[in-house]
C-alpha cells in the first residue's frame, strides 16, 4: 500500500488533506511541525513526503536539506503559499520534486501525487496480468475476464500490495500494518473482512481462485492455494 507523510502545521488543512488521501487508499502519517516530521521521515519508510514550506521550529527547506543529505531519495511535494520564481527555485534547489502553490484543489494535490509515484514506478509494464485477471496499476483497476471489477481503494491497496510479491504468503499482521495508518483500526479481523469481500469480487463463478488463504500463514495473490 502506497504510505504517505503529511507535514502541514495548519490543522484545519492537514485534516482535509488526510481525510482525502485516506478515502483514495493512501495511508497516511501526519505531522504537525517540522521537527516531528523529520523524525518520522528518518524513522520509517515513506513512498511520498507532502511537506509544508513556512512552519514553526524546522521549516519546510530545512527539512528538505536534512533528508537530502542523509541521503533520502523519497519524493518531496512542496507546499507552499509563496508564488515568486525565487520561492519556488529555492525550493527546487533544496531538493522538492514538484510544488504546489496554496491554495489549490485537493484533485490538483492527488494528479500530482499520481505523477510522483509514476516516477518512481520501476514497473516496466503498469498493466500486470495473472491469468486472466490484468491490474493498471496507473488508471488503479482490475479487470478479471476482461470485465472491470468495482473495488474500493481499500481493496485496491491489498491486490496493490500483494502483487509487489506475487506467490509470497503474506501475514494478516503486516497486512493490518500497511493497510491501516490508525493503530485501532488495523486488526486480523479488519483484515479478514476486507479479504472476504474481495474475493467476492474476484471470484465470479466457474472463475479459477486468484486470491489464496493459508491458514495460520496469511495470504498470496497468484501462485499455488
Amino acid at each position: 500500500m502506497t504510505r504517505l507523510l503529511l507535514i502541514e502545521d495548519n490543522d484545519r488543512l492537514r485534516e482535509t488533506l488526510s481525510t482525502g488521501l485516506r478515502a483514495q487508499g493512501y495511508a497516511v502519517d501526519t505531522a504537525t511541525d517540522g521537527l516531528d516530521g523529520w523524525r518520522q521521515a528518518s524513522e520509517a519508510a515513506h513512498d511520498v513526503i507532502i511537506l509544508d514550506r513556512m512552519m514553526p521550529g524546522l521549516d519546510g527547506l530545512e527539512v528538505l536539506r536534512r533528508l537530502r543529505t542523509s541521503g533520502s531519495s523519497v519524493p518531496v511535494l512542496l507546499l507552499t503559499a509563496r508564488d515568486a520564481v525565487e520561492d519556488r527555485v529555492a525550493g527546487l534547489d533544496a531538493g522538492a520534486d514538484d510544488y504546489l502553490t496554496k491554495p489549490f484543489a485537493v484533485a490538483e494535490l492527488l494528479a500530482r501525487l499520481r505523477m510522483l509515484l509514476r516516477r518512481g514506478q520501476h514497473r516496466a509494464d503498469p498493466v500486470v496480468v495473472l491469468g486472466d485477471m490484468e491490474i493498471d496499476t496507473v488508471a488503479r483497476s482490475v479487470r478479471r475476464a476482461g470485465r472491470r471489477l468495482h473495488v474500493t481503494p481499500k481493496e485496491y491497496a491489498l491486490i496493490d500490495y500483494l502483487l509487489a510479491r506475487p506467490g509470497e504468503v503474506i501475514s494478516r499482521a503486516e497486512l493490518a500494518r500497511h493497510l491501516y495508518d490508525d493503530e485501532s483500526e488495523a486488526s486480523a479481523n479488519a483484515v479478514e473482512v476486507l479479504v472476504m469481500r474481495l474475493r467476492r469480487k474476484l471470484h465470479p463463478p466457474g472463475a479459477a481462485p486468484v486470491l489464496h488463504t493459508r491458514r495460520g500463514f496469511g495470504y498470496q495473490l497468484g501462485g499455488e492455494p
